[in-house]
């Protein structure tokens, strides 16, 4: 069944449910047993190595250059978002942000890293806007640690809003005013707190990041770009305060769209002001068990949450990249839009789905059986994994059922 989303549509499975959850369930479970009985030791804490890449790879005019031709995109598609048709299928917005961004950012970023931090055009903005008024691009004041990632858990619960719940959210005009008024509060703010701020409060910048944690190619100890263990680089993100409600936004909000797939739900046909308390509702759901299950491991261990978040996103928007990824980009090439776009084959869509799924989860069992082995003494390492799994177990189910139910 195809389902309404902020642009296009996403294909559930076409298999037997109860064979897909039993499966689903059983691998979890598998998988926390072998590691907690062969696994003693940390095995992916410590420096950060590997091999490097070439320098120019990570050089500033590289990065220049690529946040130069984002920044000349993205005021090309706001502009065209206002002032061009209004007909999704007629104009670029909706798709370079419901699809190329939100959507295509998480395999690029499981490919090459944290892209949208490199390429991200509201860097090179505020530099431009900082040296016009002659202010100090480092700010002129500083980030207060307090605030964490929780201002971009905030943009991100509007961003999810708006693809989800909001009237015309497919309206060109109204994608072009989102990405104008987030392109104003940022700027402004990094204007006060420099260049820090996109590292904590940008939503599509922590979005990236922490899914670019999961890459084969990110950063080393040395400072330089290099090919080192994805384990090891996402036991290297930093605790912070805000990550356990980020990660609550991404995981619940994509349950949410899965949910509002069902049949039986769009029969509801709830109001605007319903639809908007039950994606809250989902957030503060999933945050509040994830809390309950780790207790005052919360901060250190909601990176382990990261590959399931990611494994489940793609499981979940793969249909809509694979159908609606190529058409914006031919809407942004200014090539003509065909009526019709084929749909891959259901078996293979089925495949990528599970795979997604199961491997998410299996990392992310592994991850936190490293990670409680670090933190944990020994006699309470098995004991206190079990609730975290647990809810693992539970997160497989409901992410496999979704799929399955729409």
């Amino acid at each position: 069944m195809l389902l309404a989303h902020g642009i296009g549509a996403v294909e559930g499975l076409p298999l037997d449910g109860e064979l897909v959850l039993q499966t689903g369930g059983v691998v979890v479970l598998v998988s926390f047993l072998a590691v907690a009985l062969l696994w003693k030791q940390p095995r992916f804490t410590g420096p950060l190595t590997g091999r490097p890449l070439p320098a120019v790879l990570d050089s500033p005019r590289l990065r220049d250059a690529l946040q130069a031709v984002a920044l000349a995109g993205a005021v090309a598609i706001v502009g065209y978002g206002f002032a061009g048709p209004q007909d999704p299928d007629a104009n670029p917005a909706p798709r370079a942000l419901y699809v190329l961004l939100w959507v295509g950012v998480v395999p690029a970023s499981l490919l090459l890293g944290p892209v949208w931090r490199v390429v991200n055009p509201l860097r090179l903005l505020h530099r431009l806007v900082a040296t016009a008024l002659r202010m100090p691009v480092q700010g002129t004041a500083p980030l207060p640690d307090r605030l964490g990632h929780f201002p971009a858990a905030a943009g991100l619960l509007v961003f999810v809003w708006l693809e989800l719940v909001a009237p015309g959210r497919d309206r060109p005009a109204v994608v072009a005013g989102f990405l104008l008024a987030y392109a104003v509060v940022h700027t402004v703010a990094a204007l006060r707190f420099g260049a820090r701020w996109f590292d904590r409060a940008d939503a599509f910048e922590t979005y990236s990041v922490l899914t670019g944690a999961l890459a084969p190619v990110g950063r080393l100890d040395n400072g330089r770009i290099g090919l080192r263990n994805p384990f090891r680089g996402l036991a290297a993100v930093p605790a912070a305060p805000g990550l356990v409600g980020f990660v609550a936004v991404w995981w619940g909000s994509t349950v949410f769209d899965g949910l509002t797939g069902w049949i039986g739900w769009q029969a509801l046909n709830l109001p605007l002001v319903l639809d908007t308390l039950v994606l809250i509702g989902l957030v503060l759901m999933v945050a509040g068990l994830y809390r309950a299950a780790t207790g005052r491991l919360a901060g250190p261990l909601v990176t382990t949450l990261v590959p399931i978040a990611a494994g489940y996103t793609i499981a979940h928007y793969v249909t809509l990249l694979l159908v609606e990824g190529p058409r914006g980009l031919s809407q942004l090439a200014g090539a003509h839009l065909g009526a019709v776009t084929a749909v891959p084959a259901p078996a293979i869509v089925a495949s990528v789905q599970i795979a997604a799924v199961l491997v998410g989860h299996v990392v992310a069992v592994v991850a936190a059986h490293d990670r409680s082995v670090a933190l944990l003494p020994e006699h309470r390492r098995l004991a206190d994994q079990v609730p975290l799994v647990l809810l693992m177990v539970a997160y497989t189910m409901a992410g496999l059922f979704l799929l399955v139910l729409s």
